[in-house]
């Protein structure tokens, strides 16, 4: 079965079939599995009534879906559907919307492996991430980064990070097949990118304004990322779209780190082109691009040399400061290691930490 989009290799699962019962109405099927399951050394949590009430109270009486599927094996992530129930270690969870995300270019790509869900034990609502490997080699400037999706991976962060406040939380378990699925609490806040937007009438306002609280939650976050890095673990896939601010506590958190990489000569390489991106973002407002100059301020871009792009998104402007002059050199000098003339590369988050540490903004 195909996966909606390809890049690099693909594959679900660990194989084998979704065991699954669908059920209509009636109570035999659903007895049936818990039968196979009670052999295989699973007792039966719920009866398909307590399944029926336990619905009923979350979504009321008159939203009972007619049938759906009682899963243990989510091997094959394709087959779980909206209203279909997954039990993990015997904590039934009414699936819901597959989530999205932007990704590879593509905007709002659907995730059919990450789910809203609701944990119908406690009637609240959480995400389950299914098992979905996939294999991409990530280009910056000449070197290859080789990264794979790893739920053993998320799982020791989930592990590592639980109750620290700049990651999400949640726990994983095993499916009946052995898979590792990830069960988060669901973060009600909105993404950084969408909190970055100019409030202020000029880029110059919004730069002496705004920025250097952005740049304080930066710090906040990039140090977080020093955390996974001195337990010897990464990210992955740092994008500014991957740190949430959390409604309820305020809290920035970072989600999604289930991608590794490995590159021989750099450990953790690309979380900090990662971290770079956002920088460049935060400093620019938005993305600084050449078909924005192009349009807005042509005369601008005739100053702009290949040197000066964003070292992995080449029709970014990294060198902020002829953009906008006002850049302090210090701040700049910190964009211009994530440009594609750059001939020194930050090694280590605290070597980072320590350049913005020197960044003054002021009139």
């Amino acid at each position: 079965m195909s996966p909606f989009f390809l890049s690099g290799r693909v594959w679900i699962g660990s194989g084998g079939p979704v065991q699954a019962c669908i059920v209509l109405g009636a109570e035999l099927c659903y007895k049936n599995i818990m039968e196979k399951q009670a052999k295989a050394g699973t007792e039966p949590a719920y009866s398909f009534r307590e399944l029926q009430e336990m619905i009923a109270a979350y979504l009321g009486p008159d939203n009972v879906p007619g049938r759906f599927k009682v899963i243990t094996d989510t091997t094959d992530f394709f087959r779980v559907d909206y209203n279909d129930v997954v039990l993990l270690e015997n904590v039934p969870y009414l699936m819901r919307n597959y989530t999205r995300e932007g990704r590879f270019g593509l905007d709002d790509e659907p995730k059919y492996w990450v789910r809203k869900a609701i944990d119908l034990k406690k009637s609240k609502p959480m995400i389950i991430k299914l098992v979905f490997h996939e294999e991409i080699d990530a280009r910056v400037g000449g070197m290859v980064f080789k990264c794979v999706r790893s739920p053993r991976k998320e799982a020791a962060i989930l592990e590592l990070a639980a109750g620290h406040k700049n990651f999400m939380q949640g726990r994983a378990v095993a499916d009946k097949a052995g898979n590792i699925v990830r069960v988060l609490d669901f973060i009600q806040g909105k993404r950084l990118d969408e909190l970055v937007h100019r409030q202020a009438a000029s880029h110059e306002q919004y730069f002496y304004e705004q920025l250097p609280g952005y740049l304080a939650v930066y710090a906040e976050m990039t140090e977080a990322i020093q955390f996974l890095h001195d337990h010897g673990q990464k990210h992955g896939d740092i994008r500014r779209d991957h740190i949430l601010q959390d409604r309820n506590t305020g809290d920035y958190r970072w989600i999604d780190f289930d991608y590794d990489y490995h590159h021989p000569a750099s450990m953790f390489g690309y979380d900090l082109f990662g971290l770079g991106n956002i920088l460049i973002f935060l400093v620019g407002g938005g993305d600084i691009t050449v078909q924005r100059l192009q349009a807005d301020e042509p005369a601008l871009l005739e100053k702009i040399t290949p040197a000066d792009m964003n070292i992995i998104f080449r029709n970014r402007v990294a060198n902020i400061q002829k953009v906008y002059p006002y850049v302090p050199d210090a701040l700049n000098y910190v964009l211009l290691h994530f440009s594609n003339g750059a001939n020194l590369y930050y090694e280590n988050t605290r070597q980072l930490l320590m350049d913005l540490a020197d960044v003054r903004i002021k009139r």
